[in-house]
């Protein structure tokens, strides 16, 4: 019976699986982006968060543990150097799984999994769109606010300093 045991085996043997995830662990952070199917990169997410929250302290403990899961010293120097660096002040969810559509060959769903601090396009994005939030209230309140504040009266400006 398989109780409690919920990963996606992915049709592999487990050696298999634990390869082809180490291989595509390495090529994600090394790329930043991936295309691959989505059941596949569900199980790299599974996968790879993990080993990215291992990065955040950095001792020689966790590289070697990091190091026994993605057998890649440059992904691994890359991970510790440049992405735990990024990710410092995220508390997880490091990846993103955008759904692309279908392959054309068999027809398998097909997603995007990257990392979440290096899509430029969608940082500049929120840098530009920096909204306000208000609340339907507060319309109501400055129209019955606005004539108490009439009744008060106002203070006068400090006189401003001059320019020399």
């Amino acid at each position: 019976m398989r109780h409690g045991k919920k990963f996606n085996h992915l049709s592999r043997t487990s050696s298999h699986r634990h390869a082809m995830l180490a291989n595509m662990a390495n090529s994600l952070i090394m790329h930043k982006r991936i295309t691959t199917t989505t059941a596949k990169a569900k199980a790299l997410r599974v996968y790879v968060e993990p080993l990215i929250t291992k990065s955040k302290t950095d001792n020689t403990h966790s590289r070697r543990v990091v190091f026994s899961y993605l057998q890649n010293k440059y992904a691994v120097s890359e991970l510790f150097r440049e992405i735990s660096n990024k990710v410092m002040d995220r508390p997880g969810g490091y990846t993103r799984i955008i759904k692309i559509g279908n392959r054309p060959g068999d027809n398998a769903e097909m997603s995007i999994i990257e990392l979440v601090d290096y899509n430029e396009l969608l940082l500049n994005a929120k840098e530009e769109k920096k909204t306000t939030r208000r609340s339907r209230r507060s319309s109501g309140k400055t129209k019955a606010a606005a004539p108490a504040a009439e009744a008060q009266p106002t203070e006068t400006p400090a006189e401003e300093p001059k320019a020399e």
